[in-house]
C-alpha cells in the first residue's frame, strides 16, 4: 500500500504526468503565495523600520524618558534648575535596563544673519553625552570638543544651515533672553558640525553645544542644570521603566517618557500595525483561495486514481494526506520564490535607499526598512499552516468519491 501511495504522490505531484488544466493552475497559485509573501515581508519589515527609525530619533533628541522639575513640564526650555547632586545621577542603582542618564539644559534663543533670522533651541550638554545619534547623521564637519578652556562649539542641522546661508566653521550670532535683566544676550557659537536626521520639526529648531555655555547664559552655577534624559536599553521597556524611574526620585520632579511627550506621534505610527495585520489577512485569504481552487483541480483530475486507491484498501485520510503533501510542496515553492524576491527588494532599498519621502510629513526622507529573521520565519511558518489548515476541507471531497462509479469517470 505504501508503494502505491508513493506512486500517487509522484503523479499528483505532477512528476510522471502533465495535466494541460492543472499545470496553469498550479502556477497561478505558486505565484499568488510568491506574490503574498514577498509584499507581507515587504510591508512588515517597512512597517517595524518606520516604527525604530522614528522613536530612534525621537530618543535621540530627547531621550526616552526625561526628568525636570514640574515647572518645566511641557515645555521644550529649561526655566527652572535642579541641581547635579542627585540620587540617580549618574545611575539608577536599582533600576535595570538603563544605557545613561545625562544633564542637559535647554534655552531658546534666535540666531541672526544681516538678512535673515531663526528661532532655535540651544541645548546644552557635558562631555560625557552621548554623542553617537548626532555622530550617526553627521553629514559635515565633527563632533564639539570638550578639551578646551572654552567651548563656544556647537552642532547645527543641514536644514538651518541651507535657510540662512551658513557654512561649516562659521561663526553664529545667536541671542538669548537675559536671566537677569531685560533685553538679550548675544554669544558667538561656532559651527563645527552640520547634521541632518530627516526628523524636520527637531532639524529646525535645535542647536546643540556645551552645557557650561547655556548655564553662564542662564547665571546658573556648575551644579545647577534643566533636567536628565534617561535612555534605556530596550524600548519595549519604556512605560516599566517610566514607572520606575519616576518612583525612584524626588518628590518635587517629574518623569515623562518620549510617547507621553509626543501621543500624536507615536498614535500615528501604531496605525502602521492596523495596515500590516490587514494586509497580511488579505493576502494569506487571496493565497488560500488560489491553493484551495489548485487542489480542487487536482482532485478531480484524478478521481480515477482516487477510486483504485480506495478499491486497494486506501482509507480517505490517507489519500487526503497525499494531496496535502503535495499542496505543502506547492506552497513551499511559493515561499521560497516569495522570499527570494521580498529579501531583495528590502536589500536594495536598505542600502540604496531608492525610494523616497517627505520628511516633513513622514519624518525620514527614504523608507526605512528593518530586516528582522524572527518576522520572516513566524510569516513563513505562517502562511504555511493557514493554508494547509484552509485545505484541509476541501480535501474531504476525497470522501465523497466511491470506487465504483470514479473509475468510470472521464
Amino acid at each position: 500500500m505504501n508503494y502505491e501511495l508513493f506512486i500517487a504522490k509522484r503523479i499528483i505531484a505532477g512528476k510522471e504526468h502533465k495535466s494541460s488544466i492543472s499545470s496553469p493552475i498550479i502556477k497561478i497559485a505558486i505565484v499568488a503565495i510568491t506574490l503574498g509573501i514577498a509584499i507581507m515581508l515587504v510591508s512588515v519589515a517597512v512597517s517595524s523600520g518606520f516604527q525604530q527609525k522614528i522613536r530612534d530619533k525621537l530618543a535621540g533628541f530627547k531621550g526616552h524618558i526625561q526628568i525636570s522639575n514640574y515647572d518645566n513640564n511641557n515645555s521644550d526650555v529649561s526655566t527652572v534648575p535642579l541641581s547635579l547632586e542627585q540620587d540617580f545621577y549618574p545611575s539608577f542603582k536599582n533600576i535595570e535596563g538603563i544605557k545613561k542618564v545625562q544633564p542637559f539644559i535647554n534655552k531658546g534663543g534666535i540666531l541672526r544673519t544681516p538678512t535673515d533670522f531663526q528661532g532655535i533651541v540651544f541645548k546644552g550638554v557635558n562631555a560625557d553625552y552621548d554623542y553617537s545619534f548626532f555622530n550617526e547623521f553627521l553629514v559635515e564637519g565633527r563632533l564639539p570638543n570638550y578639551n578646551q578652556p572654552r567651548n563656544r562649539e556647537v552642532l547645527i542641522s543641514k536644514s538651518i544651515v541651507d535657510r540662512l546661508q551658513l557654512h561649516l566653521n562659521d561663526t553664529l550670532q545667536a541671542w538669548f533672553e537675559s536671566a537677569t535683566a531685560t533685553g538679550f544676550k548675544m554669544r558667538k557659537p561656532v559651527i563645527v558640525g552640520i547634521y541632518n536626521t530627516g526628523f524636520e520639526e527637531f532639524d529646525n529648531a535645535i542647536m546643540v553645544g556645551d552645557l557650561k555655555e547655556v548655564q553662564r547664559i542662564n547665571k546658573w552655577k556648575e551644579n545647577e542644570v534643566g533636567g536628565f534624559e534617561v535612555m534605556l536599553e530596550d524600548f519595549d521597556e519604556l512605560q516599566e521603566k517610566g514607572n520606575q524611574v519616576y518612583s525612584n526620585i524626588g518628590a518635587t520632579l517629574n518623569a515623562v517618557t518620549i510617547i507621553d511627550n509626543y501621543p500624536a506621534i507615536f498614535e500615528w505610527v501604531k496605525l502602521f500595525d492596523n495596515n500590516v495585520w490587514f494586509i497580511i489577512a488579505i493576502m494569506v485569504v487571496i493565497a488560500g483561495i488560489n491553493m484551495i481552487t489548485a487542489l480542487l483541480v487536482l482532485i478531480l483530475e484524478r478521481v480515477q486514481m482516487v477510486g483504485i486507491l480506495k478499491t486497494l484498501g486506501s482509507s480517505n485520510w490517507e489519500i487526503q494526506k497525499v494531496f496535502l503533501y503535495n499542496a505543502s510542496y506547492l506552497i513551499v515553492r511559493g515561499l521560497f520564490w516569495g522570499n527570494i524576491i521580498g529579501l531583495g527588494l528590502l536589500l536594495i532599498q536598505k542600502y540604496f535607499k531608492i525610494i523616497e519621502l517627505n520628511p516633513e510629513t513622514y519624518y525620514v526622507s527614504t523608507v526605512p526598512v528593518n530586516i528582522n529573521i524572527l518576522h520572516f520565519v513566524l510569516l513563513n511558518l505562517g502562511t504555511l499552516v493557514l493554508c494547509l489548515l484552509m485545505l484541509i476541507i476541501p480535501s474531504k471531497i476525497v470522501s465523497k468519491i466511491h470506487p465504483s462509479r470514479s473509475i468510470k469517470f472521464e
